[in-house]
């Protein structure tokens, strides 16, 4: 049944959806209207909103392309490769890496978004080799377990309302996270996913005659040497292998491990003495220094460097452009309006429900779970106190809509598609089945559990 009506999805997003580039400038033209229309501002003051906030994600951006290049640059050294190709030997059957990649995913988002991006593309690349299955659909698999990062442990509204000091503790004081990500509705729901969402996936697998392969030798990460300049008088292929200093410094061993060996330690002690977390600059940190380690000689991580970057630029280019909506969402107040609108209709018992969908509406716009939050936050925790709902519940409602429509928002599934090698109209059809589905289940479970 999922088969066939995850089929005609599939064929409409692939005739229709953009690329993610095209789609983002749609989008900006969308707001700016909206914004002029839904809350009477001048033209000039909304592009003054966009142009202002263009620039804003310039460190995120940094963040986000590093998870792409770090997380290549570890997948390509000889024992990730290993490692990947051995759990994906568990795999026998198209059913049976369906299944794999998406728990896998899970459990890896879960622990931490970033993580669970980049853990989950290199898997799905890893069981392609090994098995014959629709490449579209595994790749969409192991971007599905992205929906339960925010109810997991690096989930940023309750780790914000968990902190002392955050901007809405004077309103309702901190919130421990044994009221949000572990509690009891929080947890049944994370727990109902991972057995749901496997088998969603597992039963949308197109019959073989819809299906679309892939040549594993395609996937290898071929790594090639960087173009030699043109102002070298030397001829490098005449050259004898360490003819200078400079190509046993490249060829070091002991350089790699001296480095890669002083970030793991760093590691451990930032983890183990200091009770740090987990967040996106140490998964970055992580798989960088690991990355250092495991290709051993700084020439081996250079040309995998050389290589992952490629694959960076929709990054790159479109995030100044999400930057731009967040800020004419805000600033114009179209985004507190949307919020508003719904809680309008809300009572104590449906206001988890409306906070859920609202959330996932203003995340199209803005994709942040940080700064979502800062947005609704001071429209629905009024509310929420008014009416006397459970406020940890309206906070982990707007947590899990952020989380929600990420399902169809190609703004975080571009690392995923980069290192994939595909487009997002190759996955958006059974992405759009997904969110379907945890739209039901995620509004059961705020509103009675």
């Amino acid at each position: 049944m999922l088969n066939k009506a995850a089929k005609p999805l599939v064929k409409l997003v692939d005739r229709y959806l953009p690329d993610p580039y095209i789609f983002v400038l749609l989008l900006t033209l969308v707001v700016l209207i909206a914004a002029v229309v839904a809350e009477h501002k001048t033209p000039l003051e909304v592009i003054n909103y966009w142009g202002d906030g263009f620039w804003t994600l310039l460190s995120f951006s940094m963040q986000m392309l590093l998870v792409l290049v770090a997380g290549f640059m570890l997948a390509s050294s000889p024992p990730i490769k290993k490692l990947l190709d051995a759990i994906a030997g568990f795999a026998k059957s198209a059913p049976q890496a369906i299944i794999l990649v998406t728990l896998v995913s899970l459990a890896a988002s879960w622990v931490n978004w970033g993580f669970g991006l980049v853990v989950g593309a290199l898997f799905a690349k890893a069981l392609a080799r090994k098995v014959k299955v629709d490449y579209r659909l595994l790749v969409a698999s192991a971007y599905s377990g992205f929906v339960v990062w925010h109810g997991g442990l690096a989930g940023s509204i309750p780790l914000t309302i968990a902190t002392a000091g955050h901007f809405s503790e004077a309103q309702i004081g901190i919130i421990p996270t044994s009221e949000t990500i572990f509690a009891s509705f929080n947890l049944l729901l994370v727990a109902i996913l991972f057995v749901v969402m496997p088998l969603v996936n597992r039963f949308m697998l197109p019959e073989d005659k819809d299906s679309i392969y892939v040549d594993p030798s395609a996937l290898d990460d071929k790594v090639s040497e960087p173009a030699v300049s043109a102002l070298n008088p030397e001829n490098v292929s005449e050259r004898q292998p360490e003819s200078r200093p400079a190509d046993k410094l490249e060829n070091s061993r002991l350089l790699g491990w001296s480095v890669g060996g002083a970030g793991l330690v760093y590691l451990g002690y930032y983890f183990w003495m200091q009770g740090g977390s987990l967040n996106l600059n140490l998964v970055n940190f992580l798989f960088l220094f690991l990355a250092i380690l495991l290709h051993q000689t700084p020439r081996s991580l250079l040309t995998s460097l050389n290589e992952a970057i490629k694959g960076g630029a929709g990054i790159v280019i479109q995030f100044p452009f999400y930057a731009g909506i967040m800020a004419v969402m805000v600033q114009s107040g179209l985004a507190q309006s949307i919020s508003q609108g719904f809680v309008a209709i809300a009572s104590a018992e449906s206001l988890p429900f409306w906070s859920f969908i609202s959330a996932g509406i203003v995340n199209i716009f803005v994709p942040s779970g940080g700064g979502q939050w800062a947005v609704q936050a001071p429209i629905m925790l009024p509310a929420a106190q008014a009416l006397g709902a459970d406020v940890a519940r309206v906070a982990m409602a707007v947590a899990w809509g952020d989380a929600w429509t990420n399902l169809i928002q190609p703004f975080w599934a571009l690392p995923v598609l980069a290192i994939a090698g595909l487009k997002a109209r190759d996955i958006m059809g059974f992405c759009l089945m997904q969110l379907m589905i945890t739209g039901v289940i995620i509004s059961i479970a705020l509103s009675w559990f």
